[in-house]
C-alpha cells in the first residue's frame, strides 16, 4: 500500500506535503538508484 491509498488522499496531496516537509527542513530526501543507473525510489529520513 502507499502513504496516498492509506489515507483516501490523492498522491498529489501527498507530494506536495513531503516537498513542504523538505522545504521546511523536517525530512531529507536521498535517491536510490539501480545498478544500471536508473533511478528506482527515494529514502526519507527525519531531522
Amino acid at each position: 500500500n502507499t502513504i496516498a491509498k492509506d489515507l483516501s488522499l490523492s498522491r498529489s496531496t501527498v507530494k506536495r506535503a513531503v516537498k513542504d516537509l523538505e522545504k521546511a527542513g523536517l525530512i531529507r530526501k536521498e535517491p536510490h538508484y539501480r545498478e544500471n543507473g536508473s533511478a528506482t525510489s527515494n529514502r526519507y529520513y527525519l531531522l
